[in-house]
């Protein structure tokens, strides 16, 4: 099992590290900073973190000696006069399209084993940007960029679009799946080169019944994908669970949800593609756990059946929603690791059957990482 945690929250990263006597933080980084995002490199050993310093914008950082120092690095840029997508105004006629600047570093992963040095950094306002060198440089993407579709993107939670999960095919490192709020799924089988909008089957209740089953308008909250059945993929989408197994192509909505089909989070198991977890809470207009207790959800069947799993988890009072990087499972498939929007940690060793917390009282947890 993977015996070391990264914890990104709103004043810092903190590192945990498994004892015999239990989670104990090692090492706290960026004391007081939003960590949004953060990356370990099993290929190199680098720490990256993604930041989100308010008044002096994104940052990225990275450590090649386990935290002990940390080196600047820049930022993906948006070429000048990159704009985005606006909706309508008023009078129903398009607003002028804002400049693209850079908000906030969504997501990052690593290229596959055999790239070695490549990274992906999925941002908002919508662009996807690929370094060659560990993050020494960026370059946007721009095969992606200049999909006309691209410019019907909206904001989700977030007032403008972002690509928040990016997938890299364990088979093939040239395949990539990225999640995208309010976009879509878009796929990749070529490195980046060529784009194909994917994820019939979705659907959005939001939007009127003629744009509801749209795919470049669907508000995928967390897309994730089955190491070793990569076929089998999750979404939890802004109004329901659905899942795949064709890599994307197509996605059946699952009606039998327990407690809620709404949520942020969702991890799949690393070897068996019908397993997966996800944190409910009650609906958009109203993020806090249901009837307020925590619970995760857990199908084993491939959404046959679900498990409501509460053991070790509050069922009183309890307001917490968990964010869309804020679960994450080792590469075991046993041990997972729960952080909450109140700063609530909570981790298990047995596939979710009991919990054990480590902390109620951390800053805002926005991600959460096995190393």
């Amino acid at each position: 099992m993977s015996n070391r945690l990264f914890v990104g929250t709103r004043k810092g990263l903190f590192v945990l590290d498994r004892k015999p006597s239990g989670w104990d933080v090692s090492s706290v980084h960026f004391l007081g900073d939003r960590v949004s995002m953060f990356l370990p490199d099993a290929r190199t050993g680098a720490w990256y973190a993604g930041m989100d310093l308010g008044h002096f914008g994104a940052k990225l950082r990275r450590s090649n000696d386990e935290g002990k120092s940390w080196t600047d690095l820049p930022t993906p840029v948006y070429p000048e006069g990159a704009t985005i997508g606006a909706p309508p105004g008023p009078d129903g006629q398009p607003l002028p399209p804002p400049p693209a600047t850079l908000k906030l570093i969504w997501s990052l992963e690593t290229g596959g084993a055999d790239e070695p040095g490549l990274l992906w950094a999925g941002t908002i306002p919508g662009g996807l940007f690929r370094s060659a060198d560990g993050g020494d440089s960026w370059q946007l993407v721009e095969s992606l960029w200049n999909e006309p579709k691209r410019m019907e993107w909206f904001g989700g939670g977030a007032d403008q679009p972002g690509i928040h999960s990016i997938c890299v095919d364990s088979r093939n490192s040239k395949h990539v799946l990225l999640g995208i709020s309010c976009g879509g799924v878009w796929v990749t089988a070529d490195g980046g080169e060529t784009w194909a909008l994917k994820g019939q089957g979705l659907r959005a209740e939001f939007m009127p019944p003629d744009r509801q089953f749209d795919p470049n308008i669907q508000d995928a909250h967390r897309l994730v994908q089955c190491r070793d059945e990569p076929d089998a993929m999750w979404i939890q989408h802004h109004n329901g669970i659905f899942k795949s197994t064709d890599r994307s192509e197509s996605y059946t909505e699952i009606t039998n949800a327990a407690v809620s089909a709404f949520g942020f989070a969702v991890a799949v198991h690393p070897h068996d593609g019908k397993t997966a977890w996800f944190v409910p809470g009650v609906k958009d207009e109203c993020r806090v756990a249901v009837d307020g207790k925590l619970a995760v959800t857990r199908t084993r069947d491939g959404a046959g059946s679900f498990e409501e799993l509460r053991t070790g988890l509050p069922q009183r009072h309890c307001y917490d929603i968990v964010f869309r990087h804020g679960l994450d499972i080792d590469a075991t498939g046993d041990r997972l690791a729960m952080g909450s929007s109140t700063g609530g940690l909570w981790t298990t060793d047995n596939g979710g059957d009991s919990w054990d917390c480590f902390s109620t009282t951390l800053p805002q947890i926005y991600c959460v990482r096995f190393w």
